[in-house]
């Protein structure tokens, strides 16, 4: 994320941060919602990842023999990180959510994505990035971040936006909104 050379900036809707120690003595509201969200989701949330990170093959094989079980896979996911009030169908239609399905499925690439938390996870930096950085903050994210947060670790913010709806597809749940906010975000950067 420190190549200047070949990226001019950074968007990014999964902001991750940690916390900054010398704030929790004053948190605001998003940072004690962003420790409770990152608790309850390594407390209930995490095992697909625990699983994609250590032993991708593994799960990749089951879900390529199952339609079912793709199926359940990837909707759960919707279900948990979707800003729809507990039914993804609430945000897509059945015909998006299977396509979405489809695209794992006819393509047999449940083990090459899950290989992403493989390669991911293992080397997961948290380093400052400086590279000229846009953060859009949905509500229903994994992981949410306060501004003072994020600005510890992204030493060029030159986009921060709290948004009223969204969640983890925020591309795929809000398109326009998503769109807009990656164009508000590299505007200056022409």
């Amino acid at each position: 994320m420190q190549n200047l050379g070949n990226c001019a900036a950074i968007h990014l809707n999964l902001i991750v941060v940690e916390p900054d120690p010398d704030t929790m003595g004053d948190l605001s509201d998003i940072e004690e919602r962003a420790l409770a969200s990152a608790q309850h989701y390594f407390d209930n949330d995490s095992g697909y990842s625990k699983q994609q990170s250590t032993r991708p093959q593994t799960v990749g094989y089951g879900l390529t023999d199952s339609p079912a079980g793709q199926l359940a896979w990837i909707v759960e996911k919707y279900w948990s990180w979707m800003d729809c009030n507990g039914h993804p169908e609430n945000v897509l239609s059945r015909d998006e959510l299977l396509d979405n399905v489809m695209l794992y499925w006819c393509t047999a690439s449940a083990a090459s994505s899950a290989r992403l938390y493989w390669h991911s996870f293992n080397d997961l930096s948290t380093d400052e990035i400086i590279l000229p950085t846009g953060c859009s903050m949905y509500p229903k994210e994994i992981f949410l971040a306060s501004r003072r947060w994020a600005e510890r670790r992204f030493k060029n913010l030159i986009h921060w936006n709290e948004l009223d709806k969204g969640g983890h597809f925020a591309a795929f749940e809000l398109p326009e909104v998503f769109i807009k906010e990656v164009r508000d975000c590299f505007h200056t950067q022409r």
